[in-house]
């Protein structure tokens, strides 16, 4: 299991995620949380590549301010709706017209993990398909109002006031909340 792969190894979780935290918490994975200073650029349109790209970049960064005995994780999570990726919402009107397009629709949340430790870089991603019901314009309004979309990729979370809009999941959950376990373990396997 994951806490047992990871014990006595000292843990960086490059995030500033609360709910990447919080999923280390339920976990029992004791991290020391320092979030990276990257840009987040949109280099490509292809959304595994991406996510990858910016969590290995994250991990790099944070990994040369520590020795390479520590265990330094780094993560990316997007939307990706027909063709285009939707990353954090700026204002509560790139909310909505991101609410809009998910509205009586599926998506993709891509998320990419990479892990930095002695020296080498290891990534993975996954990819989890969601189907929205119908959001009506008030149902949109009134959910900008409760501030959650501000700091989630495609301005909804799963984990939150956001999971009354979803009708249907194909994949991970704790994907779409912003770190699938599942391939996180099975690339600790591999490396330790």
């Amino acid at each position: 299991m994951i806490h047992s792969l990871l014990k006595n190894k000292k843990i960086i979780l490059a995030s500033a995620s609360p709910r990447r935290r919080e999923i280390f918490n339920l976990l029992g994975i004791k991290a020391l949380q320092e979030p990276a200073a990257i840009a987040e650029t949109i280099f490509t349109q292809n959304p595994r590549k991406l996510v990858k790209t910016h969590a290995r970049n994250k991990a790099k960064e944070v990994a040369r301010k520590y020795g390479s005995e520590c265990l330094v994780v780094g993560s990316d999570t997007i939307v990706y709706h027909r063709g285009k990726i939707l990353f954090k919402p700026k204002d509560k009107y790139e909310a909505a017209d991101f609410l809009c397009r998910l509205s009586n629709d599926y998506h993709y949340v891509y998320t990419g993990i990479a892990i930095c430790y002695k020296n080498k870089v290891f990534t993975t991603y996954e990819k989890t398909k969601v189907e929205f019901k119908h959001l009506t314009a008030e149902e949109i309004e009134e959910y900008i109002k409760t501030g959650e979309p501000m700091d989630k990729a495609g301005a909804y979370g799963i984990q939150g006031y956001g999971s009354q809009f979803i009708r249907k999941l194909n994949g991970c959950y704790f994907n779409v909340m912003g770190f699938p376990i599942t391939k996180f373990y099975e690339l600790l396997k591999e490396i330790l």
